[in-house]
């Protein structure tokens, strides 16, 4: 059981742009100003009433997708040494019952097949308690980048109410977008201000 750094890096990935296409989804059924869209557009410094996010820059800078990734990194890595402990376990039992079935130590058939099932069943076991984690930290990470993606829907709501942005936009989605209309680094240096660690 491995997870690496890029498949969580990716799956926070994809949870931030699931998470701006919904919130411009909210964005777009909300009361829209008596002023025509072409008075908006040349309402924000002659340039169009939109903005976007670079997804790769705000996991890597935002400190709270900081923390989540060394927390599941950590969650990931202590359910491995777990499972890898439990499986050297098996492994020195296994050949225990090789050496002793070569030698013909078993007193009896009857004994063989006792420890064959005892065996067969310690795997089963082993095969299910990975299973368990797995299932586990896939809840706890569904459950973690779910508070993230509040997290930033909240914060970019309250953001917008100022800004008045049409529509703000991720990178990940789009094939190329003015660098000019790029907020990221406004909004990650206000989301770390007012991130607390736990």
């Amino acid at each position: 059981m491995k997870i690496s750094r890029p498949f969580i890096h990716s799956v926070l990935a994809f949870a931030i742009v699931m998470l701006f296409v919904q919130c411009n989804k909210k964005n777009n059924t909300t009361e829209k100003s008596a002023e025509t869209p072409a008075a908006q557009a040349t309402s924000i410094s002659g340039k169009l009433p939109i903005a976007y996010v670079n997804i790769d820059s705000l996991l890597q800078k935002y400190n709270y997708a900081k923390d989540l990734n060394e927390s599941l990194l950590r969650r990931a890595e202590n359910s491995r040494a777990n499972v890898n402990e439990k499986g050297r376990q098996l492994e020195k039992e296994m050949a225990e019952f090789q050496r002793k079935y070569q030698n013909n130590a078993f007193l009896s058939q009857e004994r063989l097949q006792q420890e064959q099932q005892r065996l067969m069943k310690k795997q089963q076991e082993l095969q299910e308690y990975i299973q368990r984690l797995e299932d586990e930290n896939m809840r706890e990470q569904q459950k973690m980048l779910s508070q993230m993606n509040d997290s930033i829907i909240n914060f970019i709501h309250e953001y917008n109410k100022d800004k008045k942005y049409e529509a703000i936009l991720n990178n990940a989605s789009t094939l190329y977008i003015d660098p000019s209309y790029d907020i990221t680094n406004e909004i990650v240096d206000l989301l770390n201000k007012r991130y607390v660690k736990k």
